[in-house]
């Protein structure tokens, strides 16, 4: 199981800033390729701003479901609303945040 950092307020990776039943993912930042639950936290907790990871890296295993502890690839989690690997539901508002956690080809 990769590291999680962040303010992180149960297991399952949820943070201070996103704490739904359905925030369970965290991304990883392109510049210091780390896993945070939210760029709220990675910028709080590193000395750059979280940096997108550009789509063409689509194998690139980059997102963490906190339900099955298992790292998904942008192709893997890209469009789903639910974790492909244990069905636990993605928060849908999480849509609105894809450009700062992925960079289009």
């Amino acid at each position: 199981m990769p590291t999680i950092y962040g303010d992180l307020v149960d297991q399952m990776t949820r943070c201070t800033d996103y704490s739904k039943d359905t925030d369970i993912i965290a991304l990883k930042c392109f510049s210091c390729r780390k896993y945070y639950p939210c760029y709220r936290c990675h910028n709080r907790h590193e000395n750059h701003l979280f940096e997108a990871y550009p789509e063409h890296l689509e194998k690139d295993k980059v997102v963490y479901c906190g339900a099955c502890q298992t790292e998904l690839t942008i192709i893997e989690y890209k469009g789903q609303s639910v974790c492909p690997r244990c069905s636990h539901p993605f928060n849908p508002n999480c849509k609105r945040h894809y450009h700062i956690y992925f960079k289009e080809k």
